[in-house]
């Protein structure tokens, strides 16, 4: 397919009854600023592009629908089985055992999760920023895959491109936030530049929190979207440069039609 955009896999994921893709930035149609594969109908870019965006990337993995949420940083999770019909739910983790119907999030720095357990046929996929994570979007999504007859221990997970530790500096309030309700957090932040800044370790904080529901296999990506904002899109690159808007990569995943 010409029109096929290129993405990221793990290996993790790369099981035969499953596609999945963590998109870039490249192989769209959107213009400035959103250059080129927004997949975000929130954002301000034309809609069109946007749809086309999305069909692109619903093509690159064969799949006959593609949803994603409306994200707010919730740990709101739910299970899907077909197109929206009103318009999309307000969760930031979808779950669905139905071929064909890829499930996605959208995310430009937070961390974009894709879960697969292939022999129960139970797929997830969610959106973790601090606020997410914290309320506990990702052991949401795994008791919600559970309840459709996955087991922690065959889930399989990967974590893409997002903001890491070097460039993710936060003040010692959010510090406070995580030790209050984990008090294990401590050791995923780093001293900042000065004494009243952390930096942040997002990507080993998710990973620590799958370990304890279970969930062992986890590959991660390992790219970061604010060193790369030519390839990602990114929320602080955007704000670095004094955009008003930016897009959103996604990333998808999808049980393959018999």
């Amino acid at each position: 397919m010409t029109n096929t955009p290129p993405f990221l896999v793990s290996p993790m994921l790369d099981l035969p009854g499953v596609s999945h893709g963590f998109f870039t930035r490249e192989g769209g149609v959107s213009e400035a600023p959103y250059h080129t594969l927004n997949t975000g109908p929130g954002s301000g870019d034309n809609q069109t592009a946007v749809a086309e965006n999305r069909s692109r990337c619903m093509d690159a993995l064969s799949a006959d629908y593609l949803l994603t949420g409306y994200q707010t940083h919730s740990p709101d999770v739910m299970v899907v089985d077909g197109p929206w019909k009103d318009g999309a739910a307000q969760v930031d983790g979808l779950v669905t055992k139905t071929p064909g119907l890829a499930i996605g999030v959208l995310a430009a720095d937070c961390m974009p999760f894709l879960f697969a357990d292939e022999t129960a046929g139970v797929i997830g996929a969610a959106h973790a920023g601090w606020r997410g994570a914290l309320a506990g979007v990702l052991e949401n999504t795994v008791a919600k895959m559970t309840e459709l007859g996955a087991r922690s221990e065959n889930i399989c997970a990967a974590v893409g491109p997002c903001l890491r530790q070097p460039n993710f500096e936060v003040g010692m309030d959010l510090v406070d936030q995580f030790l209050s309700v984990h008090k294990g957090a401590a050791r995923f932040f780093a001293p900042g530049v000065n004494g009243e800044k952390r930096q942040f370790d997002l990507v080993a904080f998710g990973l620590w929190r799958l370990t304890k529901c279970g969930v062992t296999k986890v590959d991660d990506i390992g790219l970061c979207t604010l060193e790369a904002p030519n390839r990602f899109f990114s929320y602080r690159a955007s704000r670095r440069r004094n955009l008003s808007d930016y897009g959103r990569n996604l990333s998808a995943i999808v049980l393959k039609s018999a």
